[in-house]
């Protein structure tokens, strides 16, 4: 008896491993870069004067500076009594507006509109030249200012569109938020595509620079090297790029179905100033020399992509 069942348990399991080990291979993800940095705290906070803040400083209360006290001074105990209150009044109901209007006591708006943007473009492989351009920023970049960050931006989108003829998928979505709401938003877009990479072999993120060096080939990548002498990419490998964006004030991205709403997009991001830059994420895979997306990697991993 357990001889017969003996035969059908291997057939079983050797379908089983056959079949599981094409599975990890396919939706394997892949090695990725990264570059950017940034912050949502209170450094990028926006500045509107306030009526409270006059030329010769800044005075509590409301809006009624010592000045206005002095002619009052002195006269009439019961009238400064009232001035008093009056002023205490006026002061509560000048900072509940202030509040309400999201500004601090120096008149900076700690909860202004911040936009949230995230655009994805799929390029044929055949772009090996924008894969180069990437790992040349994430090792020179200056990451660590305001700047910096913007340069790597402008960059960034200046490299995919100079490479139209590679453009294969697309997808943009934009929102609107607050200050205290848009960090977790940013946060939560940047980590899902993370989350896709196996290592990241590359990174460059507020001036901390990881992985610097372009890792060696190994297994069949390395085989096929020596036997052909070069890495030529098929029409069903790609490299999908991502760039993550927070800005001050609103940002609308169109909705990304052609080459043309394609070129808008990344024309919107990459025209963001230092001054509205809050932080910036640009990711691409693969990033290792020799790595590859397949069509079924891309189904996997981005369903979402729209052909263009």
């Amino acid at each position: 008896m357990f001889k017969k069942l003996l035969k059908p348990l291997a057939i079983f399991s050797l379908v089983a491993v056959l079949f599981f080990s094409q599975v990890d291979g396919a939706l394997a993800a892949r090695s990725g870069g990264r570059m950017g940095g940034g912050s949502f705290r209170s450094p990028s906070r926006t500045y509107n004067p306030s009526p409270g803040r006059a030329g010769g400083g800044y005075y509590g209360g409301g809006g009624f500076g010592f000045p206005f006290l002095i002619p009052f001074f002195g006269f009439g105990g019961g009238g400064l009594f009232s001035l008093l209150i009056f002023m205490a009044i006026a002061g509560f109901i000048f900072k509940s507006f202030r509040s309400t209007m999201g500004q601090d006591e120096l008149g900076y708006t700690s909860n202004p509109t911040v936009s949230v943007a995230r655009l994805q473009v799929g390029l044929l492989a055949q772009a090996r030249n924008l894969q180069g351009d990437l790992d040349r920023m994430a090792r020179t970049a200056d990451t660590g200012s305001a700047a910096g960050r913007a340069q790597v931006l402008q960059e960034a989108t200046l490299a995919l569109l100079r490479h139209p003829e590679y453009w294969a998928y697309g997808d943009s979505q934009s929102e609107q938020t607050a200050m205290n709401s848009a960090e977790a938003k940013f946060n939560q877009w940047a980590l899902a595509e993370r989350s896709k990479f196996t290592e990241e072999t590359l990174s460059n993120v507020n001036n901390q620079l990881i992985g610097g060096v372009a890792p060696s080939l190994t297994g069949d990548n390395a085989n096929l090297v020596s036997q052909t002498g070069d890495l030529t990419p098929t029409d069903n490998e790609y490299i999908v790029v991502t760039l993550v964006v927070g800005t001050l004030g609103k940002i609308q991205l169109p909705t990304v179905n052609s080459p043309e709403t394609l070129r808008q997009a990344l024309s919107r991001l990459g025209s963001v100033g230092s001054e509205q830059l809050l932080a910036v994420e640009i990711l691409w895979t693969p990033q290792a020399s020799g790595d590859t997306l397949s069509t079924d990697d891309m189904l996997a991993y981005y369903p979402n992509l729209t052909l263009v």
